[in-house]
């Protein structure tokens, strides 16, 4: 019986057992890539998305602790828009019935607001204050925003003895307030009264659509999108518009310019006549 070489006949499994190595050593990349979860959703087709974390109770919660109770938070609406009140909400949740899924009113939908509003008014106190347009033509928007949020903390149920609200400006209260520069999406009680005072808003608009046809305050609620925009410059401002924006005066100077007051150029030269018949004595005491 002939004998194979052994360089010969190893020549073969060591080219299968090169291959079985190699196998091993790819494995654990594979493997690697069967760990790693496909991206679902969004993610699936964006890289790069940030997930945003809701507005919690924790501020709230901490002030508890700490024994300080009622805690309130208050946001405005309307701040924006050509036409409109700005509607100002303050807010106490009870800590045992928090609806679920409040947030920012400007991530929800307004399907979603609406069913918050009705959860929100049946479990927390609530309070709702209202800046009229004539208010803000006299005031200035952001006085009469404080104004009305001021007004709201005031007409709850229960005086509070903290407050949450939104911004940067604190509320001349009798109780500790506390600015949070975008705290309708990291304080609870803020979203929550963000909530109530954009639904409640939206509801006045859409009233006002039906005083004031062909503006489509329904629609927009009083912003200046170019639908807006447009039936401003062709109907003119009504008595819900805030006379001192821009568009609104353009519309009022072009629709009713005896409304429009002149203003005083305070760099015109105005000559001085002196008669000719009066004379200076030089020589006379001075």
């Amino acid at each position: 019986m002939r004998t194979i070489p052994a360089m010969i006949r190893d020549k073969k499994p060591a080219k299968v057992a090169a291959k079985k190595g190699a196998a091993k050593k790819a494995a654990p990349a594979k493997a690697g890539k069967a760990a790693a979860p496909k991206p679902t959703g969004a993610a699936a087709g964006k890289k790069g998305i940030i997930a945003i974390a809701p507005p919690s109770f924790r501020r709230e919660r901490a002030l508890i602790k700490r024994g300080v109770w009622p805690v309130a938070g208050c946001d405005e609406a309307g701040r924006g828009p050509l036409a409109g009140p700005v509607v100002a909400a303050a807010v106490i949740l009870d800590p045992d019935r928090i609806p679920r899924g409040i947030d920012d009113s400007k991530r929800l939908t307004a399907e979603e607001r609406e069913r918050l509003f009705d959860k929100i008014c049946a479990t927390a106190q609530v309070s709702v204050a209202v800046a009229s347009p004539s208010r803000i033509d006299r005031d200035n928007i952001l006085r009469a925003s404080l104004w009305a949020l001021k007004r709201a903390v005031v007409a709850l149920p229960e005086q509070p003895r903290h407050v949450f609200v939104d911004g940067r400006d604190r509320l001349d209260t009798e109780c500790d307030c506390e600015a949070v520069i975008g705290g309708d999406g990291l304080v609870l009680s803020i979203a929550a009264a963000s909530i109530i005072a954009k639904v409640t808003r939206d509801r006045l608009m859409c009233a006002l659509a039906q005083d004031c046809p062909g503006y489509g305050f329904e629609q927009h609620k009083g912003y200046g999108v170019p639908e807006h925009l447009e039936a401003l410059n062709r109907l003119g401002p009504t008595i819900h518009h805030r006379r001192f924006f821009a568009p609104v005066a353009a519309a009022r100077a072009k629709h009713m310019p005896w409304t429009v007051e002149p203003v005083q150029d305070l760099f015109a030269v105005t000559e001085v006549q002196v008669e000719a018949s009066v004379e200076i004595d030089a020589s006379a005491g001075l």
